[in-house]
Order: structure tokens, then C-alpha cells, then sequence
């Protein structure tokens, strides 16, 4: 079983949950459609890594707040990337089959180590730099669904066990990124850092 590092603890999470579609302006720079419902996926625990590995030109970065759930309730927060096999997801999406191979491969969720939180999830930001340059920021104000919101759609039809994570969804800026390639995250409540996560292409 993958872990993942929790207020010094390692645990094992038994899936990553993802949004997909939640920020308006990443939907739009897709071509995509606004869902009328929540886009719900998952990844199983094989995809968790804490490295970044290259696998091929085509492949898409995209940075996500993450949600540590315990007792159905959010009690931690941590950063990721959500990797995508993008000519795979199109084609997989055209012939209307299921997206798990361009999306739910191992090392496919690209996780940071998460640190508890009890603050105001509507003060968070992320900001995601590829190679030192600012591609990625959102906030909570930007989120079409919030995290409790999520957590509540999410246990309508399946169990969310503990140390489970949520990928609360990708703003607009993913891209493709090459062996060798930096990227760092970072996470702040207002103006204050709470959390810095980098990985290097290899």
C-alpha cells in the first residue's frame, strides 16, 4: 500500500477521490462543457507517489488543494498533481469509454505531505510554479463546488474511509511538462505559508 506523511504519521489511503470541472476558467480552456452535475472520479492507492515521473510529451500536469478526510470530516490539507494521459482522456471521452487508463495509472497522483488544519477553508490558496513560473492559483471563491460540499455529494453513493483523499479540482494553466522539469507548490491561509511542496521530472 502507498502512504502518505500526516502530522507525523504515515497512512494509507484507500483512494484518491478527484473532482473533475470545478473552476470555470479551466473548463473553458479545455473546450469542455459546464456539467450540470459534480464530476466524481477516483485513483486507487496504486496512483499515489510522492515523486513525479516522466512519461511521455503528452502528459498533463494539473495542481489541486487535497483534503485529508477523517471521521467523514476534512482533517488535513496537502497539494497535488493530478496527471493526465491527455490524448488518451480525448480519445477515451470521444468513444465515451471510461477514463481510467488516462487518468487512474500508478504515480498518476502526485501527493505533497499534508498537515492538519482546523482554520477557514475560504481563506486557502494554492500557487503551482512550473520551472519558476507562476501557472497555476486558486482559491475557494474560485471553486464551483466547496470542499463540504464535495464531501457531502461524494458520500451519497460511496464510502469515504479514513485517511481517503479529495482532489478538489484544477484551475486553469495545466500544461505538459518534460524530464528535468521543477515544480514547486505552495499553500497559504490568507498570507500566511502553510505548506511548500517541490518535485523535479525524472
Amino acid at each position: 500500500m502507498q502512504k502518505i506523511a500526516f502530522d507525523s504519521q504515515s497512512v494509507s489511503p484507500s483512494k484518491v477521490i478527484c473532482i473533475g470541472r470545478n473552476y470555470v476558467a479551466h473548463i473553458e480552456e479545455l473546450g469542455n462543457e459546464i456539467p450540470e452535475n459534480m464530476v466524481i472520479f477516483n485513483k486507487p492507492n496504486s496512483a499515489i507517489s510522492q515523486s513525479l515521473k516522466y512519461f511521455t510529451p503528452h502528459c498533463r500536469f494539473e495542481g489541486e488543494i487535497c483534503l485529508l478526510i477523517i471521521a467523514g470530516k476534512i482533517a488535513g490539507l496537502g497539494l497535488g498533481l493530478d496527471l493526465t494521459h491527455a490524448q488518451l482522456q480525448n480519445t477515451l471521452k470521444q468513444k465515451g469509454l471510461p477514463w481510467e487508463r488516462a487518468k487512474a495509472f500508478d504515480g498518476s497522483a502526485v501527493l505533497s505531505e499534508f498537515i492538519a488544519f482546523e482554520g477557514e477553508l475560504r481563506d486557502i490558496h494554492f500557487e503551482l510554479y512550473h520551472n519558476g513560473t507562476l501557472v497555476q492559483y486558486a482559491d475557494h471563491s474560485l471553486m464551483m463546488y466547496k470542499p463540504h460540499e464535495m464531501i457531502t455529494e461524494i458520500q451519497r453513493f460511496m464510502t469515504v474511509e479514513d485517511h481517503d483523499i479529495i482532489m478538489t479540482g484544477t484551475p486553469k494553466g495545466v500544461g505538459t511538462y518534460q524530464q528535468g522539469d521543477l515544480f514547486e507548490m505552495k499553500l497559504y491561509e490568507k498570507e500566511a505559508l502553510l505548506l511548500v511542496s517541490s518535485w523535479k521530472a525524472k
